[in-house]
């Protein structure tokens, strides 16, 4: 497991986080290293939950480039978490097509029923709620991802609260 501090410059990456790093870097020829550095942000942001300022420069270091060019990525992408997050992270599509299909009304009715802001998190850790760009699922919309990872499609106010209820479930649970 990594280990983060409080400055930017002071971010150690473990023997086995570097393992992890260097099987991704050996997919790609010496030269083209630095391709490995999605790969590299996700390996951080499972293990910390999100991927800190200084892992971003730890990667940088590692992979042989300027620490701007992971911060491009990192800020480019919003599979990236740039601060901790709800357990369950739930993005809305705010695209037209989804808009078009109450996609606006979708994400102001999660904000409402958790009691939070667009882009906040309920004071039980559990949900944070972001605006979202397209997920590529025009014709489902209006479409939301649960962390980064579920594609929930035709979200009406009953599927949003059936969801919200099944996500406090699994976390109950565990």
């Amino acid at each position: 497991m990594t280990t983060s501090n409080t400055t930017a410059s002071s971010y150690t990456l473990s023997d086995a986080t570097r393992a992890r790093f260097d099987r991704e870097v050996a997919k790609y020829p010496y030269e083209l290293r630095q391709s490995a550095v999605m790969a590299c942000l996700a390996i951080v942001q499972q293990e910390e939950g999100y991927v800190p300022r200084a892992a971003e420069d730890a990667i940088a270091a590692h992979l042989g480039m300027a620490p701007i060019a992971v911060y491009e990525v990192t800020t480019f992408y919003n599979m990236y978490n740039q601060r901790k997050l709800g357990k369950f992270k739930l993005n809305v599509c705010a695209n037209l097509p989804c808009q078009l299909r109450d996609g606006q009304k979708a994400l102001d009715h999660l904000c409402s029923k958790l009691g939070i802001e667009q882009g906040g998190t309920t004071a039980d850790g559990l949900f944070t709620v972001q605006k979202s760009e397209c997920l590529g699922a025009c014709a489902d919309s209006p479409v939301m991802l649960v962390n980064d990872r579920q594609m929930c499609s035709f979200m009406t106010n009953d599927r949003l609260d059936e969801l919200v209820d099944v996500l406090r479930a699994e976390a109950a649970k565990a």
